[in-house]
């Protein structure tokens, strides 16, 4: 106890705090590469690669469907959060162009992921995929200051955009999927710019 009468903080929980995390994120790291390359991967093969014992890797997640979820959470506001930047570093329409090639490397090379986080919510009373909110908002933030800047007709909507690029989801991760996956872009691109009042 400190003269105040609280508790005066013990000098080994912050270390012991840091090396959880270290422990937590090296976990979501190797789980990551491995269920995106193997939806099936075990979870003792995690831990290992992971570096880390049975014991740490269940408190951390006590099941696969924790695990999944965590990643698919992570991984969407990584996605998310590249909106921000890219709107700090490039015109508008340039930010939500490269933003579509962001959203665009995730749907394919998170392919293995995908199946994982069907398996991991595909079973009844099972835990529920988690909205695409995230990105949802991220969509809208790059749309906004599209339509500020004149660069896209006016009244698109998040929700609309992410129905104009669904087609993302059907085109084969195996195959060479980088210019396809462009082709569609630039046409929704061009469809947003089309009408767009700076044009």
């Amino acid at each position: 106890m400190d003269p105040r009468g609280g508790r005066v903080p013990q000098q080994n929980d912050s270390p012991r705090r840091s090396d959880a995390q270290r422990n937590r994120e090296r976990i979501l790291d190797v789980a990551l590469a491995e269920l995106s390359h193997c939806a099936d991967a075990p979870l003792s093969a995690i831990a290992k690669k992971a570096g880390v014992g049975q014991g740490t890797f269940y408190r951390n997640f006590p099941n696969r469907e924790a695990l999944v979820l965590e990643i698919y959470r992570h991984e969407i506001h990584q996605v998310a959060a590249s909106a921000t930047h890219l709107l700090t570093t490039r015109a508008p329409d340039e930010a939500l162009r490269a933003w579509m090639d962001r959203l665009a490397e995730f749907a394919m090379t998170k392919a293995g992921l995908a199946d994982a986080i069907r398996q991991a919510t595909g079973t009844p009373g099972g835990p529920t995929k988690p909205p695409h909110t995230p990105v949802t908002s991220a969509a809208e933030l790059l749309l906004r200051a599209n339509e500020d800047a004149g660069t896209i007709r006016p009244g698109v909507t998040g929700d609309d955009f992410l129905l104009a690029i669904a087609g993302l989801w059907q085109i084969d991760p195996n195959d060479d999927w980088r210019p396809r996956a462009a082709r569609l872009l630039d046409l929704v691109m061009d469809g947003l710019r089309a009408g767009a009042p700076g044009r």
